[in-house]
């Protein structure tokens, strides 16, 4: 296999001092699975360009350790349509190196820049473009017997009982210079963390501001009075176990219970993991506002409007609200024993939460998919779904509310299939190759949908849908839900009306 790297990724692994730890476990990986390493020479061009002719003529050796392209793949008329979007130098770039993917020449290449991302859709070769936390996650579910260790649960712990010298926190320490006292200070406060082999590799503190409570004079433009969620501290390592989604999520649900109109971070954006925390955020709702001035320097302000909205053409962007007007409703069925893999939240009774703790990617992800061979295709974005764990008349219940993103139709084999799935599956290779053979007759599609929110128990299960005339049957497939049932059925989950818009 031929991974190309991106010129920040070499810089970020190259550079006399480390900034961004995720990097090592990346050439970790790359290392173990006897990945051939691919640059660019666009890359060198970049290096070059360097103020810095110490930097220069290092980086120039050890760029030695890589296979540098020795040449350049043609342009076809695909790639000339987008280098209609190439504005300037860096663009031309990114395109030269998507050219290298598209035509067949490398197999994946690994960027953190949204912009190649962005041209990597427009090309249908997303499925080979990875970030690193993705690519991580690829690796991670394909060679699992590699695997040297797993992400626990995420857990409330006090900040007294967490360890400032973790080198997760040397970030933290170096950016704000009142970090070690105001992290002592908060002993007693309520953090949520995630703790792999004695090391921290995620942590979050939100705080919740009352209206007329802080004055925000140091924000430009300034705040007007409003309930608002403030992100403190949140930093998040790359993995492969989607933790940062994971933590949107308590984020999200905490802006839920406590009917906040607003959730705003000040941030810093001179490091890699900074610049990737603020690209998540914004795939996420959250939108530039301005500037804070603080003794450190000046942070960045990203803030999310949580007033109850919905964009049925993007529903990531006003996540977790969903709108039960001018869409469709579906139930879906999915099985047990992929249920509660799929939705840990979503968990029974009668299962043991050990079994489900977050340490597989697509359980923390809230970026799912389905894969389906319903006859029903006629699934768009903004549509909602109620999925149903078999189980018959008493054990079979309503769980789990989801949203459509997008869904795939046009497949061309069985390994474009499994691409496709990868980074959000519950399955592993072989389960989507046996999936994908099942009825050649009858291919499978796939459903992109976010997850929404787990109902409460006790569920409403089969009986209780018969006995309401909602459904006979179990269902099979897609099917379309009358408005009023929908809403019926919402109300006998007891389901939070918070999310709701309309």
């Amino acid at each position: 296999m031929r991974v190309l790297l991106d010129t920040n990724i070499i810089i970020h692994r190259e550079a006399s001092k480390i900034y961004n730890q995720d990097i090592g476990l990346l050439f970790n990986w790359l290392d173990r699975l006897h990945i051939e390493k691919c640059v660019s020479p666009y890359s060198l061009e970049e290096i070059n360009s360097y103020r810095d002719e110490e930097v220069v003529n290092t980086m120039t050796i050890k760029l030695e350790n890589y296979n540098v392209l020795k040449t350049e793949s043609p342009e076809n008329e695909v790639i000339d349509e987008i280098r209609v979007y190439d504005k300037n130098r860096n663009d031309f770039i990114d395109t030269s190196l998507l050219k290298e993917i598209y035509s067949g020449r490398i197999d994946y290449l690994i960027t953190e820049d949204r912009g190649i991302h962005r041209k990597a859709k427009i090309l249908g070769i997303s499925e080979k473009i990875y970030k690193i936390d993705s690519f991580l996650e690829k690796s991670i579910a394909e060679n699992p017997e590699l695997k040297e260790y797993q992400v626990l649960a995420v857990k409330k712990d006090y900040f007294g009982n967490l360890n400032i010298k973790d080198e997760f926190f040397n970030s933290f320490l170096e950016d704000y210079k009142e970090f070690g006292n105001w992290f002592n200070k908060k002993s007693d406060n309520i953090s949520y963390v995630c703790i792999t082999d004695d090391l921290v590799r995620a942590f979050l503190y939100l705080k919740v501001e009352e209206i007329n409570s802080e004055t925000y004079n140091d924000i430009i433009p300034k705040f007007q009075p409003k309930k608002r969620l403030k992100i403190g501290t949140f930093k998040v390592t790359s993995t492969g176990y989607k933790l940062g989604e994971r933590f949107l999520k308590i984020i999200f649900d905490n802006a839920i219970s406590y009917k906040v109109e607003e959730i705003y971070v000040t941030i810093f954006d001179k490091r890699e993991e900074q610049q990737r925390l603020i690209n998540l955020l914004e795939e996420w709702g959250f939108i530039y506002w301005g500037q804070k001035e603080t003794q450190n320097g000046v942070e960045n302000v990203y803030v999310k409007n949580f007033t109850k909205n919905m964009n049925l053409e993007n529903p990531q962007f006003h996540y977790p609200f969903v709108s039960i007007s001018n869409n469709q409703k579906f139930i879906v069925p999915i099985y047990p024993e992929y249920h509660t893999e799929l939705f840990p939240d979503s968990i029974l009774n009668n299962e043991s939460p050990n079994d489900f703790v977050e340490n597989e990617p697509h359980r923390n992800a809230l970026k799912k998919i389905y894969i389906s061979r319903s006859y029903n295709r006629n699934l768009k974005c903004g549509d909602l779904l109620l999925f149903y764990r078999t189980g018959g008349h008493y054990q079979g219940v309503v769980s789990t509310l989801g949203i459509v993103e997008s869904i795939i139709t046009d497949i061309k084999d069985e390994a474009h299939f499994i691409e496709l799935c990868r980074k959000r599956s519950v399955f592993n290779d072989k389960e989507l190759s046996k999936y994908w053979n099942w009825t050649p007759s009858n291919r499978p599609f796939i459903v992109n949908f976010l997850y929404v929110d787990s109902f409460p128990m006790p569920k409403v299960n089969l009986k209780r849908l018969r006995e309401l005339n909602i459904i006979n049957e179990a269902p099979r497939g897609f099917e379309l839900l009358e408005n009023t049932k929908f809403v019926q059925i919402l109300n006998e989950a007891r389901a939070n009306g918070s999310y709701i818009v309309d």
